[in-house]
């Protein structure tokens, strides 16, 4: 049996406001030019809670305050084995304060309205999400 590394865990927050759904575009990494919720890796050590708090800050400038969880679910990679594995967890959340701009490994960040979020670019887990959310 091959020693494999364990899955990665990420996080993510999803934003609503006057109906707008709160996106970044990947800048680099995985997936770099898709467009997804704000979110990233949970540091060892780190609650989730605080890590989902953390990316949102650092990819978009923002301060949010969390809510519940809204959807658990994994990235796999489509080779075998999968280049990348990721355990993801997403949280809702509220801008409590900030100013939005693109920063860490955002290349853009945007407020898009519900009813157009599935003609962007998404990463694949986001339709998941949508699905989950009913938009």
């Amino acid at each position: 049996m091959t020693d494999r590394p364990s899955p990665l865990v990420g996080v993510g927050v999803v934003v609503i406001e006057q109906g707008r759904m709160l996106l970044v575009e990947r800048g680099r990494g995985i997936l770099a030019g898709s467009w997804a919720i704000p979110g990233g890796k949970v540091r060892y050590g780190e609650r989730l809670t605080d890590a989902a708090v953390r990316e949102v800050r650092e990819e978009t400038g923002l301060d949010v305050a969390l809510g519940e969880v809204v959807w658990a679910g994994e990235s796999l990679g489509d080779s075998d084995p999968p280049e990348h594995h990721f355990v993801l967890v997403d949280f809702t959340g509220k801008v409590k304060g900030g100013e939005a701009r693109a920063g860490d490994d955002a290349a853009d960040v945007v407020f898009v309205p519900l009813g157009e979020l599935r003609s962007w670019p998404l990463t694949p887990t986001m339709y998941d999400l949508l699905d989950r959310l009913g938009f």
